[in-house]
């Protein structure tokens, strides 16, 4: 089961409140250990990495999308019944096309993995 604080940090990421989103994965990654607090602070630099994109800091978006994509590719595909393979996919798309100076048009979300009952 989705911990709520989690549950609210993916809201805000997926409505681009990276600035509240950090700080709600901030006080998870505080206080997690393991695994867990490899994917908080992963997905932590994610969401600062589109706050700095979104600010028209490129350089900075592509360092923490970088450091962020080599953690979560840590966790398990599936942590939190969060679809990550996906996600990271996205990521990776995006990271190419800013190291490329291309337009950035990926729009990166969190999903829920589908259940069999959801395809």
């Amino acid at each position: 089961m989705m911990r709520p604080e989690l549950a609210l940090a993916i809201t805000q990421f997926n409505n681009g409140e990276f600035y509240a989103c950090h700080d709600t994965l901030e006080a998870l990654w505080l206080e997690a250990s393991g695994p867990e607090r490899t994917f908080y602070q992963g997905l932590l630099q994610i969401a600062v990495a589109c706050y700095h994109l979104s600010r028209g800091n490129q350089r900075g978006a592509i360092l923490l999308l970088g450091e962020g994509r080599r953690r979560l590719e840590q966790c398990d595909p599936n942590f939190s019944g969060l679809d990550l393979a996906t996600f990271l996919t996205a990521v990776a798309e995006l990271q190419s096309q800013l190291q490329s100076s291309l337009t950035p048009n990926v729009l990166l979300q969190l999903a829920a993995v589908n259940s069999p009952d959801q395809a």
